[in-house]
């Protein structure tokens, strides 16, 4: 038998240590700025609302106009590389990540609740990233209780979006190896089908579902925001794609994320030109475009109208407008799918699984039609 060397052992325990530096942790959840093993929350925030995941030893501060700082830094960073060392297969049964991604209490809290309901919880995962400099009264409760990440502040026309959802899919792997399919939601989206209809399109794909356009009107516009050689010469205008926000993407590609430093790092830059930076429309189409086009159809199923829209705000259903045959129209509709998408866009028809943006004060007639119409198949 070979005996070890000592470079081989150092090696070895260089690889463990980002491992050891996150699980030897007490998490002790407060909102006293002593604590040094649970995000800070501003002053403004519901102290209800604290981090019940793994985070690193070091102290947040969560103003959004501050500057991130060093400790901030490197615990990004060691939490990508813990989540990059995570299994590359799921174990079984495999699992959907609902990932939701909200600066407000979640409107369509119980009509998630009555979608889980009765569904085995080794089949589903939620994650929530809360941007702590908002109130959240009331707080997340039921299957949402204890599901809240270490969160960040976001804004619309910057990184911090893309920056929140990269942070969700990280702690997803870490969480769990049997997380198969992570899915980025908003709090305005609601189901269009039931979970057992979802789980089984989603679980049983070898591919990831995520829009990607190519020649689009404003693509360059948007490859130019941060300054016209900022992207260069790592995302040249002709590898640049626009897709939906909101995705399902495989472990592999949940991976591929989380691992991925050089295009990041392009896309988390600050825009001079705001009236189109929109990156947590571009980096993840790019991304996965440029290193494997042909492991994902290129489209969302996650139903948007965009119709006659040009204010950077999709059409928002009301309430007066909520009916069964809203919601079967919007199961009819067909996804658009990627000019260079090799994989038969052509000719699928893949059902859209959720839609919004739906009002809050849409909750009670959703709630009405939710068991004749939305989880029936």
């Amino acid at each position: 038998m070979l005996s070890p060397n000592p470079l081989s052992l150092l090696c070895a325990l260089l690889l463990c240590l980002p491992l050891a530096i996150l699980f030897t942790i007490t998490i002790t959840t407060t909102t006293t700025t002593t604590s040094s093993s649970t995000m800070h929350i501003p002053k403004k925030s519901n102290p209800n609302l604290t981090t019940t995941f793994l985070s690193i030893n070091t102290q947040h501060n969560n103003q959004s106009n501050k500057p991130t700082t060093i400790d901030e830094y490197k615990e990004e960073e060691t939490l990508f590389i813990v989540a990059n060392h995570t299994k590359r297969k799921a174990t079984w049964p495999r699992k959907l990540a609902f990932m939701f991604l909200t600066t407000t209490p979640l409107p369509f809290a119980s009509l998630w609740e009555s979608y889980f309901n009765q569904i085995p919880k080794k089949l589903y995962n939620i994650y929530i990233h809360a941007d702590p400099t908002f109130s959240y009264d009331p707080p997340f409760s039921g299957v949402f209780s204890n599901r809240i990440i270490p969160s960040k502040p976001t804004a619309r026309f910057s990184p911090t979006l893309t920056s929140a959802a990269r942070r969700l899919v990280a702690r997803a792997l870490i969480d769990d190896r049997s997380n198969y399919i992570f899915i980025l939601l908003s709090s305005s989206c609601i189901p269009l089908h039931s979970f057992n209809f979802t789980y089984h399109t989603l679980i049983n794909s070898n591919k990831s579902f995520i829009e990607i356009l190519n020649n689009e009107p404003s693509s360059y516009d948007r490859w130019a925001a941060r300054g016209e050689q900022a992207m260069l010469p790592t995302v040249k205008i002709e590898d640049f794609r626009i897709g939906s926000q909101f995705w399902a993407l495989t472990r592999k590609h949940a991976r591929l994320v989380v691992s991925d430093r050089k295009i990041w790092s392009k896309f988390n830059k600050p825009c001079i030109r705001l009236d189109s930076c929109y990156p947590e429309e571009n980096y993840f189409s790019t991304l996965i475009n440029m290193w494997d086009p042909k492991g994902c159809v290129h489209a969302t199923l996650t139903h948007v109208d965009w119709e006659g829209r040009d204010d950077g705000h999709p059409r928002t259903y009301v309430a007066d407008e909520v009916c069964p045959e809203l919601i079967w129209s919007l199961r009819r509709d067909r996804p658009r799918y990627g000019d260079d998408d090799d994989n038969g866009g052509w000719r699928r028809r893949d059902p859209f699984l959720f839609a919004r943006k739906f009002s809050a004060e849409c909750l009670q007639l959703l709630t009405e039609i939710a068991d004749g119409v939305i989880f029936k198949d």
